[in-house]
């Protein structure tokens, strides 16, 4: 499975740029706490992208136990923090909660907070143009069990521009340039269950 590099004899393997795909859901805390427990490494950048979407539900429910910083902002100049990430503080809240947790697990990581619109293109497309922006090793997005997820498994590829009720993690998978990780947790300390191009439902304990 996807795994921090390793060079021969020791040495620091070059530093690489992993996204993980942010969003205040289960799932998007799921990839994160998989990000910084199995993939990241100190010396690396760890972009938290968010798409937002002007036209969804604003899910007032704090999914995350992290504790936001009070008093501090985001990576490209947002907003305050504090308060520990619920419905009030919206966008702000949650990104710092994870930006927090993500400084807390790894001090030395260098962590950036991007928030991009959709602008009216689909989230799938948005989310590869800016792996291929910035060049990223890794991009990590947690997944959501479906029905059809189960019996079809990741191969639904279209194009770009028919991305209607296509899952995202599903387009990832399949068309992302680099390496794509769908993360789902079925429960605190059951580990993770994972999704690639080459490993479907992969199993790994926490």
């Amino acid at each position: 499975m996807v795994e921090p590099p390793t060079m021969a004899g020791g040495g620091t393997p070059p530093p690489r740029k992993i996204i993980v795909v942010a969003d205040p859901t289960r799932e998007s805390a799921a990839a994160l706490q998989y990000a910084l427990s199995h993939a990241v490494l100190e010396h690396d950048t760890l972009i938290l992208l968010h798409v937002k979407n002007p036209n969804a539900w604003r899910n007032p429910i704090n999914f995350f136990k992290w504790p936001a910083p009070t008093g501090s902002s985001t990576t490209e100049g947002g907003g305050g923090g504090g308060g520990g990430g619920g419905g009030a503080g919206g966008d702000v809240d949650f990104l710092e909660a994870m930006k927090h947790a993500s400084e807390m697990a790894h001090p030395k990581l260098r962590v950036q907070v991007e928030r991009v619109e959709l602008d009216g293109k689909d989230k799938p497309s948005v989310v590869i143009h800016h792996c291929t922006v910035h060049a990223a090793d890794l991009v990590v997005v947690g997944q959501r069990w479906r029905l059809s997820n189960a019996i079809l498994g990741h191969r639904r590829n279209g194009s770009l521009g028919s991305l209607r009720g296509i899952d995202t993690a599903e387009y990832l998978i399949e068309n992302s340039k680099c390496t794509c990780v769908a993360v789902q947790k079925k429960s605190q300390n059951a580990g993770y269950l994972l999704n690639t191009k080459t490993h479907k439902n992969f199993w790994l304990l926490a």
